[in-house]
């Protein structure tokens, strides 16, 4: 019996390495899908439709890439195991570092954008410790495996493929020499071609927007980024809140968007250290982790941009916590 289920296991892994060669290996440009890409790219932005045949032949479908986006396993949510991936000493001391080399750059972000220099440092630190990973993959391969061959969102990431292309042709870029992540996020902010070409700014000077290779650059677009969408300058984010009872149940929806007036969750016995007018817009945002306590945060305007970049109360709250230790080690 061991040695049949050892062969179906070998025999699966075998006919997932050869599904997986025969992935990497066709020929996108053949595929009527990626042809009919190829024709709205040139009736609606005027490219070359030889150029793109060739482009798109040369394109390879990645399937690590399937492997690495696809959601993991049902498990119990850990905040506090979150957390520690990058709240802890050593991410804290790069941030510091980070902050010196860059502090008159952080302060001419904070006072044009209004979004205070450790927020900018901590979104930085969290996406690619501070320009240290900013991912290995080919951004062509990667968006066109996501377009192409990941039905559960093939509609956002053909719209960032069409992107890439753009911001490939208007920076005069080696499509096929841009490396990012497995989702096709770009350079030390780790923005997606669409945010790149929308949000990045030139923050240092030179005349390009170079997210790849210029912190300036960084520090200044993801400033820019958080002010687009809608960052309040001088008001806070969120803060540490107590519950009693059950009836802030009521308030827990999973939801990042403040929705409920201050006043409603305190009527509803939530309490919070914070001068927070009674009509603020706020969100409750649990925490849980399954060997710790559950935390609990009253989230308000600026929590919720915070979660425009990754659509995650989890992130959002390690974003602030990162930011918070990089400034109270400063």
């Amino acid at each position: 019996m061991r040695r049949r289920a050892a062969l179906r296991a070998l025999a699966g892994l075998l006919l997932g390495a050869a599904s997986a060669a025969a992935l990497a290996g066709q020929d996108l440009s053949t595929r009527a899908d990626v042809q009919a890409f190829i024709v709205e790219m040139v009736d609606r932005h005027g490219f070359v439709r030889k150029e793109l045949d060739t482009l798109f032949g040369r394109a390879r479908l990645d399937p690590d890439v399937l492997r690495l986006i696809a959601p993991p396993p049902p498990a119990e949510r850990s905040w506090q195991g979150y957390r520690a991936n990058f709240v802890n000493e050593r991410r804290i001391a790069a941030g510091v570092e980070f902050w010196a080399e860059n502090a008159a750059v952080l302060a001419r972000a904070e006072a044009r954008y209004g979004v205070p220099a450790e927020v900018i440092v901590g979104i930085i630190g969290i996406e690619t410790a501070f320009g240290r990973n900013t991912g290995g993959f080919r951004v062509m391969d990667a968006l066109a495996t996501l377009a192409f061959d990941y039905p559960q969102r093939a509609d956002f990431f053909r719209s960032e493929l069409e992107q890439f292309l753009l911001f490939a042709r208007e920076g005069g870029f080696d499509v096929l020499g841009v490396k990012g992540s497995y989702a096709g996020a770009i350079g030390i902010p780790q923005f997606m071609p669409g945010s790149y070409r929308r949000f990045a700014v030139d923050f240092d000077g030179d005349g390009r927007r170079d997210l790849l290779g210029s912190a300036a650059d960084a520090i200044g677009s993801v400033g820019n980024f958080l002010r687009e969408h809608g960052w309040e300058r001088g008001a806070p984010a969120a803060f540490p809140a107590r519950v009693r009872d059950d009836s802030f149940r009521a308030f827990i929806d999973g939801g990042v968007k403040p929705r409920h007036p201050a006043a409603e969750l305190r009527a509803a016995g939530v309490g919070f250290d914070a001068t927070v007018p009674d009509d603020a817009r706020t969100v409750l945002v649990e925490l849980p982790s399954p060997d710790a306590p559950t935390e609990y945060r009253v989230g308000l305007q600026n929590f919720y941009v915070l979660t425009r970049y990754n659509r995650s109360s989890f992130y959002a709250s390690a974003v602030l916590d990162l930011a918070g230790a990089i400034r109270g080690s400063r």
